[in-house]
């Protein structure tokens, strides 16, 4: 069986970036953990399953973070939507999920 490809796309990284650079502009959102997956995800290192499966648990729990105020607004972010951008935002959502799935088929 092929190895499953465990790092992150560049359309994942550059959301991360985008991120990394609001929360430096506006001084919020995410956490250390979530700083850190910015990082790596930034640099496209490959992540263990573990880092896998708990972006997309991440994504799981803080999906209703999309129904708050200034989602979305780059001139004003909620710290939420800083947070998910720190995860990979959308794109990281859906290879998260997609990647964790692969591993789980792989057992």
């Amino acid at each position: 069986m092929a190895k499953i490809d465990t790092k992150p796309p560049a359309t994942v990284a550059r959301e991360a970036k985008k991120g990394l650079e609001l929360h430096e502009r506006f001084h919020r959102g995410g956490t250390e953990v979530g700083w850190h997956r910015a990082e790596q995800l930034s640099r496209r290192e490959e992540l263990s399953r573990d880092e896998v499966v708990a972006m997309a648990s991440y994504f799981a729990r803080h999906e209703v973070d999309k129904r708050g105020h200034d989602w979305g607004n780059e001139e004003n972010p909620s710290p939420g939507y800083v947070a998910w951008l720190l995860w990979g935002g959308e794109p990281g959502r859906e290879w998260a999920e997609r990647t964790k799935a692969r591993l789980a088929e792989e057992g």
